[in-house]
């Protein structure tokens, strides 16, 4: 009989504790996932106490604490603390968000934090995300035109100005493509949802020349077309944005120009 299971080196397991300091009355455990591949050892779950009566509000504070007083090994990314650039994009709680715009108190109990999920760890909380962005770049996120240059900016109208509404905010975090099955299993050849959505962008802005080139290289059966509209995407966007009815329109985009 085939038994199906993770490959031993994949399994996690329980890693240390570090306690709150003595007299911490308001205490709360951070489960944080931990992988150095430097020294061959399996991924472990750390567990760290925190006083929160020291800590700001944010579970990206919580981190910073832990990185600055308990354990310095810890590592992470983040930048702005605005939920503008992305970089602390994990997975917090079962779902992917931004770690400096999750409350601490949105979650019961203990909090355990992961890295975003199906993709390459380069360590502890740091995902490889250089094939995301090598798709990004696939799409040519820039303006390309054919006319000549005006001598000032290319004017659009308010109209079509609102039209990139829910679309130029994507901040390419990665959390819709990560909580996304299709891209979990067809990853190298499913652009996945936080692209698809930048390529709609750009495919729906009216000073944009490039809509036949643009929709020619987004026609295959893979790039496209594994969006079965299961909707993680939408559900776990930090920014509101709903990628699956973008790639809805890009679909649809396909099917006019045919017809």
């Amino acid at each position: 009989m085939v038994e199906f299971a993770l490959p031993k080196n994949s399994k996690v397991g329980t890693g240390k504790t570090v306690k709150a300091q003595k007299g911490a009355k308001r205490v709360k455990a951070f489960k944080v996932y931990r992988y150095d591949p430097d020294t061959g050892k399996n991924p472990s779950l750390d567990t760290y106490e925190v006083d929160l009566d020291q800590c700001g509000p944010m579970v990206l504070d919580a981190l910073i604490k832990i990185k600055n007083e308990l354990d310095p090994t810890l590592t992470f990314r983040r930048s702005c603390r605005e939920g503008v650039c992305g970089s602390c994009a994990m997975n917090i709680d079962g779902g992917n968000t931004l770690a400096c715009t999750k409350a601490i108190d949105d979650v019961k109990g203990e909090v355990k934090i992961y890295p975003l999920p199906h993709m390459p760890v380069v360590k502890d909380l740091v995902p490889d995300l250089t094939h995301f962005y090598a798709q990004y770049a696939s799409i040519k996120p820039w303006m390309q035109t054919e006319t000549p240059a005006p001598t000032r900016e290319r004017l659009q109208s308010k109209e079509d100005r609102e039209k990139l509404d829910g679309l130029y905010e994507c901040i390419l975090c990665a959390c819709c493509s990560t909580s996304c099955p299709s891209y979990w299993w067809n990853g190298d050849r499913y652009l996945g949802p936080a692209i698809l959505l930048q390529a709609y962008r750009w495919l729906v802005d009216t000073r944009d020349e490039g809509t036949g080139e643009r929709l020619d290289n987004l026609e295959d059966p893979f790039r496209l077309y594994r969006c079965h509209t299961i909707m993680n995407c939408a559900n776990t966007c930090p920014k509101g944005l709903n990628p699956a009815k973008a790639i809805a329109e890009v679909k649809k985009m396909l099917v006019d120009r045919v017809v």
